[in-house]
């Protein structure tokens, strides 16, 4: 049976968008990685990524993978973060909401089958990307600064993660 809190539970938790399975996710037909910004690929207080950041785009790139930035962020801060990655950026994007993820996925030319969604919130990116049928990687967040908004929403999500891995131990 599933549980009643699978839409917002990850299909993978990673510690670190440094730990993407890439072999695995080729393997299950993904072509399309589509990023949140704050605390999943930056803290949400710098303006642009580090050069870890900007070497793990390009090699995802050279890798074969599109690549798009999604974030509830302004546009100002989505494009300033931008300039060094140079990948498909939405800013304003309404997360959980899908409208402006399925505009993406369609510009990366893929179909949800072949996108993932990699983000840190389970009220947000997780399921965000399961609204829109994808599958979903869920990182820690890099870390514990948030925008005042998010750090009302880590004490239920904690909770949520607890039961998240209380399910993945009873599956094994």
């Amino acid at each position: 049976m599933r549980h009643i809190l699978s839409c917002i539970f990850p299909d993978l938790y990673i510690k670190s968008v440094y730990e993407l399975p890439l072999q695995e996710l080729k393997k299950r037909g993904i072509r399309g990685l589509v990023f949140d910004i704050d605390n999943t690929i930056a803290p949400y207080d710098v303006v642009e990524p580090d050069d870890e950041i900007v070497e793990l785009f390009a090699m995802l790139k050279k890798q074969g993978f599109r690549i798009c930035i999604l974030s509830n962020n302004n546009k100002q801060r989505v494009q300033k973060f931008n300039q060094k990655l140079r990948v498909l950026a939405v800013h304003k994007a309404g997360k959980p909401g899908i409208k402006k993820l399925r505009k993406a996925i369609s510009a990366m030319k893929l179909t949800e089958i072949e996108t993932a969604m990699v983000g840190d919130q389970v009220f947000t990116d997780m399921w965000c990307g399961h609204n829109a049928g994808l599958y979903c990687i869920m990182t820690a967040p890099i870390c514990n600064r948030d925008q005042f908004v998010t750090k009302i929403k880590r004490g239920l999500e904690k909770q949520v993660m607890k039961i998240y891995f209380k399910q993945l131990k009873k599956q094994k």
